[in-house]
């Protein structure tokens, strides 16, 4: 249940019950009269097959105080995309869907490429920052939400409570981080921020001593959240990772942007559960086995560039400190689990262990092999001065894509 405790580092909205979402969403709407208020959703063609979104439009459709809704659209053809805004014509907010693999936005690709600016890698963090573009391109939004299209326990309270920091006028916070429990099935979830995160940042401060940074990822109860909420001003230069660490990386961007005070942390639901991504240990090129490699490269990048100095050495201590901090942790775990009558299955926990325990080690190798790698897609403040007519390019091929289906 909720408690109100603060760590003293970034602000903890906690949800003490005294307030319903009905009045906040009342507040929203009228601070979206001078702060207008977008929401992303970058989303797979194939989670318009599962029942998630079905019930996140229906939510959505509910909400008063959304200015646009910004669907990016990736791994779809013709008549996918011609599906897609079929689909999402019910929402009553104007919104747009943009297909990410039309002719038209391919070309803007090519322009990028010609320029060296090109998003290497396909992904979530390549629609989220081609959503981001368009956003801007359209110069009316003053408050910016994402959140992914596979919520299974999706209410529109949700989105109300993640927005209202920042749309707040009367509130200092630039960027509000949704936290929640991971519960579902009469199972404790989240392996990665449970069994990875939580412990390497533990490890770390063992091994390479007291940083801010790291304290400053400590901070929140749950950093691999894809629920965020920002003020616009940030947006032209924030610089988002191309990969798996596209969360960490967000807040890596605010910890380097942002005064602790102008960031929070906010509950914005009692239960949550959304697509699980399989362990694939088999597979270092996708499900967790990616996820955990990449999100521990951006831990190591982000530490680096702040005057870190890693070795083989290193590297090995901190593979062998954070695999007895993460079985220590995981009693912990298990315990909470057993008390409030929930399962974990420690035999697939301490797999999961093994393998992140692996991936430390992998991610450093590939850190000192590649130190110089940029996984960064280009801040759109780049983009925009080496093309200073993309953006408004953007806008006309959305349009001419949406004269298409007439």
């Amino acid at each position: 249940m909720a408690d109100f405790h603060q760590n003293g580092h970034i602000a903890t909205l906690h949800n003490l019950r005294a307030k319903t979402a009905e009045e906040m969403s009342h507040e929203l709407t009228t601070f979206a009269e001078d702060r207008k208020i977008t929401l992303i959703l970058p989303c797979l063609y194939s989670e318009l097959e599962l029942p998630a979104i079905e019930q996140i439009v229906d939510e959505l459709s509910k909400v008063p105080y959304l200015h646009r809704i910004i669907i990016g659209l990736d791994r779809a053809n013709a008549e996918q995309y011609r599906h897609a805004v079929k689909f999402f014509s019910r929402l009553p907010q104007n919104h747009v869907v943009i297909w990410n693999d039309s002719p038209r936005n391919l070309a803007i690709g090519e322009r990028l490429q010609y320029h060296g600016l090109y998003p290497a890698e396909p992904g979530k963090g390549k629609n989220v920052w081609g959503c981001l573009g368009y956003m801007m391109a359209c110069r009316d939004t003053s408050v910016m939400a994402i959140h992914d299209c596979d919520i299974a326990t999706y209410k529109k309270d949700m989105l109300t409570r993640l927005v209202y920091p920042v749309a707040n006028p009367r509130f200092p916070y630039q960027l509000s981080k949704g936290y929640y429990p991971r519960i579902g099935d009469g199972k404790i979830n989240g392996r990665v921020t449970r069994l990875l995160v939580s412990p390497l940042l533990i490890a770390l401060k063992k091994v390479v001593g007291d940083k801010d940074y790291i304290d400053f990822l400590r901070s929140f109860r749950y950093p691999l959240s894809g629920e965020f909420a920002m003020r616009t001003a940030m947006l032209p230069d924030l610089r988002i990772p191309s990969d798996w660490g596209l969360e960490i990386g967000v807040l890596s961007e605010a910890w380097r942007n942002l005064a602790p005070k102008s960031v929070c942390q906010v509950e914005i639901s009692d239960a949550y559960d959304h697509k699980h991504q399989e362990l694939s240990p088999e597979d270092a090129a996708t499900g967790l086995n990616r996820m955990s490699t990449d999100i521990c490269k951006a831990i190591f990048r982000k530490l680096a560039a702040d005057g870190t100095v890693f070795t083989p050495n290193v590297f090995r201590t901190l593979k062998a400190v954070y695999y007895r901090t993460a079985l220590d942790v995981l009693e912990s775990y298990y315990n909470d689990a057993e008390m409030n009558g929930l399962t974990i299955d420690r035999h697939k926990e301490e797999q999961s262990i093994e393998l992140f325990a692996e991936n430390i080690m992998t991610a450093g190798h590939a850190f000192l092999d590649n130190p110089f790698e940029t996984p960064f897609i280009p801040t759109w403040s780049r983009v925009h001065a080496a093309d200073p007519t993309l953006m408004a390019d953007m806008l006309t091929a959305v349009k001419d894509d949406y004269a298409d289906l007439a």
